[in-house]
Protein backbone atom coordinates (compact mmCIF):
# COMPACT_ATOMS: atom_id res chain seq x y z
CA UNK A 1 0.00 0.00 0.00
CA UNK A 2 1.21 3.44 -1.08
CA UNK A 3 0.58 6.48 1.40
CA UNK A 4 1.33 9.84 -0.53
CA UNK A 5 3.46 11.88 2.06
CA UNK A 6 4.51 15.43 0.63
CA UNK A 7 6.96 17.83 2.63
CA UNK A 8 5.61 18.47 5.87
CA UNK A 9 5.60 16.90 9.72
CA UNK A 10 4.19 13.83 10.68
CA UNK A 11 3.80 12.99 14.54
CA UNK A 12 3.05 9.46 15.77
CA UNK A 13 2.62 9.39 19.99
CA UNK A 14 1.86 6.65 21.64
CA UNK A 15 2.36 4.58 25.28
CA UNK A 16 5.02 1.97 25.46
CA UNK A 17 5.14 -0.70 23.16
CA UNK A 18 1.93 0.71 21.73
CA UNK A 19 2.97 0.04 17.57
CA UNK A 20 3.82 3.66 16.97
CA UNK A 21 7.67 2.61 15.04
CA UNK A 22 5.85 0.06 13.00
CA UNK A 23 3.40 2.58 12.56
CA UNK A 24 5.74 4.97 11.29
CA UNK A 25 7.93 2.72 9.35
CA UNK A 26 4.54 1.48 7.33
CA UNK A 27 4.08 5.15 6.46
CA UNK A 28 7.46 5.62 5.48
CA UNK A 29 8.02 2.67 3.19
CA UNK A 30 4.44 3.27 1.53
CA UNK A 31 5.82 6.47 0.31
CA UNK A 32 7.25 5.16 -2.43
CA UNK A 33 10.54 7.52 -1.24
CA UNK A 34 13.79 6.99 -0.66
CA UNK A 35 13.43 5.79 3.81
CA UNK A 36 16.41 7.17 6.25
CA UNK A 37 15.86 6.01 10.03
CA UNK A 38 17.43 8.86 11.85
CA UNK A 39 17.91 6.85 15.35
CA UNK A 40 18.35 8.91 18.75
CA UNK A 41 18.70 6.08 21.12
CA UNK A 42 21.92 4.67 22.65
CA UNK A 43 23.07 0.61 23.14
CA UNK A 44 24.04 2.09 26.32
CA UNK A 45 23.16 -1.80 27.67
CA UNK A 46 22.10 -4.79 26.97
CA UNK A 47 18.24 -4.51 27.09
CA UNK A 48 18.38 -1.55 24.90
CA UNK A 49 20.94 -3.00 22.37
CA UNK A 50 18.38 -5.73 21.97
CA UNK A 51 15.71 -2.94 21.09
CA UNK A 52 18.22 -1.05 18.47
CA UNK A 53 18.49 -5.42 17.39
CA UNK A 54 14.79 -5.80 17.09
CA UNK A 55 14.25 -2.72 15.54
CA UNK A 56 16.78 -2.73 12.56
CA UNK A 57 15.24 -6.34 12.10
CA UNK A 58 12.19 -4.92 11.00
CA UNK A 59 13.91 -2.47 8.32
CA UNK A 60 15.28 -3.60 4.75
CA UNK A 61 18.17 -2.79 2.91
CA UNK A 62 16.10 0.67 1.07
CA UNK A 63 16.84 2.05 4.79
CA UNK A 64 19.62 4.32 5.31
CA UNK A 65 20.57 4.48 8.32
CA UNK A 66 21.79 7.55 10.81
CA UNK A 67 22.47 8.00 14.39
CA UNK A 68 21.85 10.84 16.05
CA UNK A 69 21.23 11.17 19.66
CA UNK A 70 22.34 14.65 20.28
CA UNK A 71 22.10 16.77 17.16
CA UNK A 72 19.06 15.88 15.58
CA UNK A 73 18.43 19.08 13.88
CA UNK A 74 21.67 18.79 12.36
CA UNK A 75 20.94 15.31 11.04
CA UNK A 76 17.45 15.83 9.63
CA UNK A 77 19.51 19.27 7.58
CA UNK A 78 21.88 16.55 6.11
CA UNK A 79 19.54 14.20 5.36
CA UNK A 80 16.65 16.45 3.76
CA UNK A 81 16.03 16.28 0.13
CA UNK A 82 13.73 15.38 -2.37
CA UNK A 83 12.89 11.76 -3.03
CA UNK A 84 13.17 11.14 0.38
CA UNK A 85 11.17 10.74 3.81
CA UNK A 86 13.26 10.60 6.92
CA UNK A 87 12.22 8.99 10.21
CA UNK A 88 12.73 9.98 13.29
CA UNK A 89 12.77 7.25 16.31
CA UNK A 90 12.70 8.30 19.44
CA UNK A 91 11.90 12.42 20.43
CA UNK A 92 11.64 11.10 23.98
CA UNK A 93 15.49 9.29 23.84
CA UNK A 94 16.60 12.29 22.50
CA UNK A 95 15.44 14.55 25.16
CA UNK A 96 17.00 11.87 27.62
CA UNK A 97 20.47 12.45 25.96
CA UNK A 98 20.43 16.19 26.13
CA UNK A 99 19.25 15.92 29.99
CA UNK A 100 22.43 13.59 30.58
CA UNK A 101 24.40 16.51 28.90
CA UNK A 102 22.16 19.51 30.92
CA UNK A 103 21.76 20.49 27.35
CA UNK A 104 19.53 23.61 26.80
CA UNK A 105 16.14 21.33 25.88
CA UNK A 106 14.23 24.82 25.12
CA UNK A 107 16.53 25.87 22.55
CA UNK A 108 17.41 22.44 20.77
CA UNK A 109 13.29 21.91 20.40
CA UNK A 110 13.24 25.79 19.12
CA UNK A 111 15.83 24.68 16.62
CA UNK A 112 14.29 21.04 16.21
CA UNK A 113 11.16 22.84 14.99
CA UNK A 114 12.63 25.50 13.12
CA UNK A 115 14.28 22.73 11.01
CA UNK A 116 10.98 20.81 10.51
CA UNK A 117 9.61 24.06 9.31
CA UNK A 118 11.75 24.25 6.57
CA UNK A 119 12.14 20.53 5.64
CA UNK A 120 11.78 19.40 2.01
CA UNK A 121 11.30 15.64 2.62
CA UNK A 122 8.79 14.13 4.69
CA UNK A 123 9.84 13.75 8.37
CA UNK A 124 7.78 11.31 10.46
CA UNK A 125 8.90 11.81 14.12
CA UNK A 126 7.77 9.16 16.99
CA UNK A 127 7.71 10.13 20.36
CA UNK A 128 6.09 8.91 23.35
CA UNK A 129 3.26 10.15 25.20
CA UNK A 130 4.60 9.97 28.68
CA UNK A 131 2.26 12.49 30.68
CA UNK A 132 -0.75 10.35 31.06
CA UNK A 133 0.36 8.31 33.87
CA UNK A 134 0.85 9.26 37.84
CA UNK A 135 2.79 12.14 39.05
CA UNK A 136 6.96 11.09 38.79
CA UNK A 137 8.12 10.62 43.05
CA UNK A 138 11.21 12.19 42.06
CA UNK A 139 12.30 15.66 40.23
CA UNK A 140 14.70 14.26 37.35
CA UNK A 141 11.61 11.82 36.29
CA UNK A 142 9.02 14.55 36.75
CA UNK A 143 11.65 17.33 34.68
CA UNK A 144 11.73 14.51 31.66
CA UNK A 145 8.17 14.30 31.57
CA UNK A 146 7.83 17.94 31.30
CA UNK A 147 10.38 18.36 28.75
CA UNK A 148 9.21 15.56 26.96
CA UNK A 149 5.20 16.93 27.05
CA UNK A 150 6.25 20.57 25.77
CA UNK A 151 8.86 18.78 22.91
CA UNK A 152 5.32 16.85 22.08
CA UNK A 153 3.36 20.19 22.02
CA UNK A 154 6.32 22.22 19.87
CA UNK A 155 6.33 19.34 17.16
CA UNK A 156 2.46 18.55 17.11
CA UNK A 157 2.12 22.15 16.46
CA UNK A 158 4.73 22.48 13.92
CA UNK A 159 2.76 18.97 12.71
CA UNK A 160 0.73 18.92 9.16
CA UNK A 161 -0.72 15.49 10.94
CA UNK A 162 -0.67 14.25 14.04
CA UNK A 163 -1.54 10.53 15.30
CA UNK A 164 -1.76 8.68 18.74
CA UNK A 165 -1.50 4.68 18.25
CA UNK A 166 -3.38 2.94 20.88
CA UNK A 167 -3.18 -0.84 21.25
CA UNK A 168 -1.68 -0.42 17.53
CA UNK A 169 -4.30 1.47 16.03
CA UNK A 170 -4.11 4.83 14.78
CA UNK A 171 -6.16 7.72 15.91
CA UNK A 172 -6.00 10.88 13.75
CA UNK A 173 -5.30 13.97 15.99
CA UNK A 174 -4.73 16.30 13.59
CA UNK A 175 -5.03 16.09 9.99
CA UNK A 176 -3.68 18.55 7.16
CA UNK A 177 -2.12 21.42 8.74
Amino acid sequence: MTHQLSAGVILVLGGARSGKSHFAETLAEGSGLAPVYIATGQSLDDEMAARIVSHQARRNSRWANVEAPFDLAGAIQQEDGEGRVLLVDCLTLWVSNLMMRDADIEAETARLVAVLLSAKAPVVLVSNEVGLGIVPDNAMARAYRDHAGHLNQAVAAAATTVYFIAAGLPLVLKSGG
